[in-house]
């Protein structure tokens, strides 16, 4: 990202992968180029999650298959995290379990009780390729466990079972936006 300047400022606004694409059920590759192009996906990644008004966006919700995700998503004490990860690799994911509401951009308009941990911590590095560490509690470790598991081909609906996976599923092939595959 640029200096001085809010995220997704410079980027562009790409349309949305849908639940039915099989982009969003495929594992990501590793990113190895830190030149512009990946400092321009993750200004898009910013443009376009801001105009969904979503809290986090995996690199493959817009169709590109790298493991990169962007965040701006307030924990529970309502602390706001901004920022990104490329090559994101969860290290921790302990604590509580807590079944929460969790929807996603790449299923507008929908949402299930999923069940996460109230803790994870993912380490990756910038666009710029310096190392970074994200710490998340409550909601934040939530998006930053949802968004890993994107970039690993999961959506939230593979995470649920039973009952609640049904009702998902009937959702899905009721909304307006859902193609077979």
């Amino acid at each position: 990202m640029r200096h001085g300047s809010l995220p997704g400022v410079h980027g562009r606004v790409r349309p949305l992968t849908l639940f039915s694409d099989p982009v969003l059920h495929t594992p990501c590759g590793e990113v190895t180029d830190f030149g512009p192009e990946l400092a321009d996906l993750v200004e898009d990644l910013f443009a376009t999650m801001y105009a969904a008004e979503g809290v986090g966006l995996a690199a493959n919700q817009i169709g590109v298959p790298l493991r990169v995700f962007v965040f701006d998503c307030p924990d529970d004490e309502d602390v706001r995290h901004l920022g990104h990860v490329v090559n994101p690799r969860p290290v921790v994911t302990d604590g509580v379990v807590v079944r929460g509401p969790e929807g996603c951009l790449s299923l507008p308009g929908l949402e299930a009780g999923t069940e996460r941990y109230d803790h994870a911590v993912v380490e990756g590095f910038t666009v710029t390729g310096e190392p970074v560490t994200v710490h998340g509690t409550g909601f934040f470790a939530r998006c930053l466990q949802h968004e890993s598991d994107h970039l690993d081909g999961t959506v939230y609906a593979d995470r649920l079972d039973g009952r609640r996976h049904r009702k998902l599923m009937r959702q899905v092939a009721r909304a307006s936006w859902h193609r077979p595959a």
